[in-house]
């Protein structure tokens, strides 16, 4: 079991991260109850007793890991974060044709999302009251961004992409086109058939950078 440091300042305890087997198995236990639970209750009405109980552990316990309700539910943010980033993509797969990665990148995300629907829609309701996850929100776009970005940087210095866009501004505007329809599809239910769906968001990122092929050695 991890161990907790005293507080500098005479307050809350700072959870240490386990060390130990069963202390990782038992903090897993425990983000994989409060999923369920946040899922079931809403993040309003979720008890940390509650998430306890699904974890299977004694409610003492949980202060072991987690000082509050909303630390616990920030390490599940951080969680699916890092699931819906899907890092190393090219080094993963093996692809270098820019059309393929874009691909490759959204059907990635798309299928995070619907994985993760519900718990993007609450992801976004408690981003509107919540300073704090509104700013892990806005860090999770910019990840994305800075991520698209490098991949335009590098078409345009490639002759492949619009040279007069900004990558940054450019990455982010697509990464936003993505993730809300990603949000009306899989949250608020717009039937659009998911084929039809990812073929058109490529051919939008596709016609925005004004994607071409790389010009042949002389």
């Amino acid at each position: 079991m991890a161990a907790q440091a005293p507080a500098a300042d005479g307050g809350q305890k700072q959870p240490i991260t386990p060390r130990s087997a069963r202390g990782v198995r038992t903090r897993n236990a425990l983000i994989a109850a409060a999923r369920e639970v946040f899922e079931r209750d809403g993040y309003l009405d979720a008890r940390i007793t509650d998430i306890s109980k699904a974890a299977h552990v004694a409610s003492g316990s949980f202060y072991t890991y987690f000082n509050s309700k909303e630390e616990i539910f920030q390490a599940l943010v951080e969680q699916v974060q890092e699931e819906m980033l899907h890092p190393h993509l090219r080094e993963r797969t093996g692809i270098t044709d820019p059309r393929e990665l874009i691909d490759a990148s959204n059907r990635e995300y798309l299928r995070a999302y619907k994985k993760n629907a519900r718990l993007m829609a609450l992801f976004e309701q408690v981003a509107q009251v919540d300073e704090q996850f509104m700013a892990l929100r806005i860090e999770r776009g910019n990840a994305f961004a800075r991520r698209n970005a490098k991949l335009i940087r590098t078409l345009q210095e490639n002759g492949q992409a619009d040279t007069s866009l900004d990558p940054l501004i450019t990455a982010h505007a697509l990464s936003v086109m993505v993730s809300r329809m990603a949000y009306m599809v899989f949250v608020l239910g717009q039937r659009i058939p998911y084929e039809r769906l990812v073929t058109t968001l490529n051919t939008i990122w596709e016609n925005g950078l004004q994607l071409r092929d790389p010009a042949p050695e002389a």
